[in-house]
């Protein structure tokens, strides 16, 4: 598909909220190369997902790039299930627009019959894999962009087993993702009544499971007055793993409290990658 192919369609497209429509038209008039970057190509769903950078067009993390994926991954789960009550977990981090992806995926799969359990804020990826096989779900998807700039945000799917999509899942849902040939297709309208909150009764029930997943509590104990310093670099870090240290009984934490707050704009660093030196 061309450019101005690409383009037309998201115009086109009773779908596209009028606000997207005049951004685009915006474009069209007055930044021609912002136009072209934004719809140049669709943004691949690949093994692991979707990354990206936000914005609107079709090469960008936006609310439909998102409904058309997770639409795909929805029918993939209703043909792989069928007569099954499906169900699916959904966290997020701290980068913007997060939140917002992650109510657009609860949205879509619970209009397509999928019981939803989204956390009620920002959780870390290994608790979503916890969730997936605690709750007995089928999937899960986690928004983020790991380490990525702050422009950046991501979609990862997971299978039942709490780890990313492998064979023949992962190439079925692309497969499903790319039969969707408009947004007519993506069901956006969600069901609140597929969709349930979940948070501290997970937390706990995870926090006592890596507390007892410990090798040898008794040199825990005798070092326990060890020195720690954690940094969150303002991402979801910081909602557990204090909590964790202190349930193995470390009493020496020191939060970085510069760089403690959730903050998709990463304020203290240019990029929240912790192997980089300039982000400590």
């Amino acid at each position: 598909m061309s450019l101005e192919s690409r383009v037309s369609s998201w115009l086109d497209s009773q779908a596209i909220d009028q606000e997207t429509k005049e951004s685009i038209k915006k474009l069209q008039s007055s930044n021609q190369e912002e136009l072209t970057e934004a719809f140049y190509k669709d943004l691949e769903f690949g093994t692991g997902g979707l990354r990206g950078i936000m914005g609107i067009g079709s090469n960008r993390m936006n609310k439909y790039t998102i409904g058309m994926a997770t639409q795909g991954l929805a029918n993939y789960l209703n043909k792989s299930f069928p007569n099954e009550e499906i169900k699916v977990a959904i966290a997020h981090d701290s980068r913007n627009n997060s939140r917002f992806f992650a109510e657009t995926t609860a949205a879509v799969f619970s209009a397509n019959g999928i019981k939803v359990y989204l956390f009620e804020s920002l959780r870390p990826t290994p608790e979503l894999s916890y969730c997936i096989r605690k709750l007995k779900c089928k999937s899960g998807v986690v928004l983020t962009a790991s380490h990525k700039p702050k422009e950046y945000n991501g979609y990862k799917a997971y299978w039942d087993d709490g780890g990313q999509l492998v064979p023949p899942h992962d190439k079925n849902v692309i497969e499903e993702v790319n039969n969707i040939s408009s947004f007519d297709d993506v069901k956006f309208n969600g069901n609140d009544n597929l969709i349930e909150i979940i948070g501290e009764e997970i937390d706990k029930q995870y926090v006592d499971v890596l507390k007892g997943l410990s090798l040898s509590p008794e040199t825990i104990a005798k070092e326990s007055d060890t020195k720690i310093v954690f940094s969150s670099i303002h991402g979801t870090g910081i909602k557990l793993v204090p909590r964790v240290l202190e349930a193995f009984g470390f009493k020496n934490v020191t939060v970085v409290s510069e760089q403690a707050e959730p903050d998709g704009n990463f304020p203290t660093v240019v990029y929240p990658n912790p192997e980089e030196a300039e982000a400590m």
